[in-house]
């Protein structure tokens, strides 16, 4: 490994499904070459998981552990499924398995130990319309993606949903980053919608894909899983996408081959990047 870190002090990792083992190929493929230290770490719907693992060391048994799972699932909609409480497919319950799974006892150490962490959830209204009010406001930041490609929605906050930034390490400490990671990804109506410490929350991803932690500070990497013509603009922040669409339906759960194609694309993509920032004559830019 090179001597010379990368100047982040801040790392940010967008939500995207499956589209999020991208990160998991970039981030390792580029460490192996420089340290990657930042002050403070956000993830966002399954960027947190990507997050939880890459603090952790785990970003490979995770690779191992959901591909596994996806090996036993031959349907992302069935019968069997319906009747349960973890939403009205298989997606909730075999996220769960794995991310208690990957982000066990030991990787919570870790975690409680490590650089300032947070997970960005999506709060809705508090009321008996939440279930209409989170399926409404997930439905407009779909569409929204089909008329204005940018990181930060517009049309979901019209619907009550607000972005919440939450201390990840302190839920480690407290033996609940699993339940937090999963409940950051909640897609309803696939995924049932959990409370946390309280309150309903959701998929943070419906609100800003690119959320800054909290305080905002430093020079920031922001690693997306797909592009975007309108990203917000700001000093010191370097924005990092995948140099191809990464894997078709994103909450695909059927076919672990996609995983690794994702992850592949990330080494390449990171490889890329480490040339392009050595520059024509070699040396680092």
């Amino acid at each position: 490994m090179s001597e010379a870190a990368l100047p982040y002090d801040q790392v940010v990792f967008s939500g995207g499904g499956i589209r999020c083992f991208w990160h998991g190929g970039w981030v390792t493929t580029v460490t192996e070459h420089h340290p990657l230290r930042p002050d403070r770490i956000i993830g966002v719907s399954g960027g947190a998981l990507s997050a939880a693992a890459w603090i952790a060391g785990t970003e490979r048994r995770l690779l191992d552990v959901m591909c596994d799972a996806f090996a036993d699932e031959d349907a992302n909609v069935s019968w069997h499924d319906l009747n349960k409480e973890d939403g009205l497919t298989p997606h909730q319950r075999v996220y769960c398995e794995v991310v208690e799974t990957v982000i066990d006892a030991e990787a919570q150490e870790r975690i409680s130990g490590g650089p300032a962490f947070q997970v960005f959830l999506a709060r809705p209204p508090d009321n008996l319309l939440t279930d209409l009010l989170s399926w409404l406001g997930g439905s407009a930041y779909e569409l929204e993606k089909s008329f204005a490609s940018r990181s930060q929605s517009q049309w979901s906050p019209r619907f009550g949903l607000k972005g919440e930034h939450v201390d990840a390490r302190a839920a480690a400490r407290d033996g609940r980053l699993a339940e937090l990671v999963t409940i950051a990804a909640t897609i309803p109506p696939v995924f049932r919608i959990q409370d946390w410490d309280g309150a309903p929350a959701i998929d943070g991803g419906m609100v800003d894909q690119s959320p800054m932690p909290e305080p905002d500070e430093g020079p920031t990497l922001v690693l997306l899983t797909r592009t975007y013509d309108d990203l917000p603009i700001a000093e010191a922040r370097d924005f990092v996408e995948p140099s191809e669409p990464v894997v078709d339906h994103k909450i695909d759960f059927t076919e672990p081959a996609k995983l690794h194609q994702a992850w592949r694309l990330g080494e390449n993509d990171a490889a890329a990047w480490l040339e392009q920032r050595r520059g024509p004559t070699g040396e680092e830019t």
